[in-house]
């Protein structure tokens, strides 16, 4: 455990903890910094948008993505005042930042009722066993968009 003051750090726990006392969602806030300046948060907001991806990481990438004009956080590091849940550490590593810093665990979320650790099993379970029923539909039709992008010649890789 780190106990050296991060003024960035700081401030994702300020805002998570605001988050909570305005009633505006869950104790979670991230912000991302490029050339040692906030240029972007994010808090929870599934509640208070009724949308299950407004997680305090999804909105921080949204919003700083939107600031550099760029679908990548080059050159950033993202400070969130908890251990990053299966869908954020996602959209993290699609985002690149440089670096990922964060407050509280999982175990420490899971404590206070927000426990993903069911969603990591689910990714390892087979298709067939998962709690939500998954089927596969039409894989041969949904190869074109697939063949589209591979024959693209001026396609933006990401």
């Amino acid at each position: 455990m780190d106990k050296e003051f991060n003024p960035f750090m700081a401030e994702a726990i300020r805002l998570a903890t605001e988050n909570v006392k305005s009633g505006n969602g869950g104790p979670f806030a991230a912000v991302i910094v490029k050339d040692n300046k906030i240029i972007a948060s994010g808090v929870n907001k599934v509640t208070s948008t009724n949308d299950p991806t407004a997680h305090a990481e999804v909105t921080a990438i949204r919003n700083a993505c939107k600031e550099l004009k760029s679908f990548q956080l080059d050159d950033c590091d993202l400070y969130t005042s908890c251990e990053p849940c299966p869908m954020c550490l996602g959209a993290i590593y699609w985002a690149r930042p440089k670096r990922v810093y964060f407050g509280n665990t999982k175990s420490d979320a899971a404590e206070i009722g927000f426990d993903d650790s069911f969603i990591y099993k689910e990714i390892e379970t087979p298709i067939e066993s998962r709690k939500i029923k998954m089927k596969q539909l039409m894989s041969d039709e949904a190869k074109a968009s697939f063949i589209e992008w591979k024959n693209k010649t001026d396609k933006i890789e990401y």
